[in-house]
């Protein structure tokens, strides 16, 4: 995956999974009912900062905050970018 964005400092660039389409038991959900994913790719890492090495990186599968990060279109998609600290779990 490439990807023109290079954040600065702690930041990272993730691309959101889909959201689910069903429940484990089938149920179909509708749009309206979607969940925000919690759950995405990281396709671009900052350098980081002074003392600081960076965690993650490009490819890694992550968990992170329901509200974390900044919304962004880039080239039609949708991507997050956040501080590495916002991200909870690597997958």
């Amino acid at each position: 995956m490439s990807i023109k964005i290079k954040p600065i400092a702690d930041r990272v660039v993730i691309e959101p999974s889909a959201a689910e389409t069903t429940t484990a038991s089938g149920i179909i959900i509708p749009d309206t009912a979607k969940e925000k994913p919690q759950k995405g790719t990281v396709v671009a890492v900052g350098s980081g900062k002074k003392d600081y090495e960076m965690t993650v990186q490009v490819g890694d599968v992550v968990l992170y905050g329901k509200y974390a990060g900044t919304e962004l279109k880039y080239e039609g998609k949708d991507y997050l970018i956040m501080r590495e600290d916002e991200i909870y779990a690597i997958l």
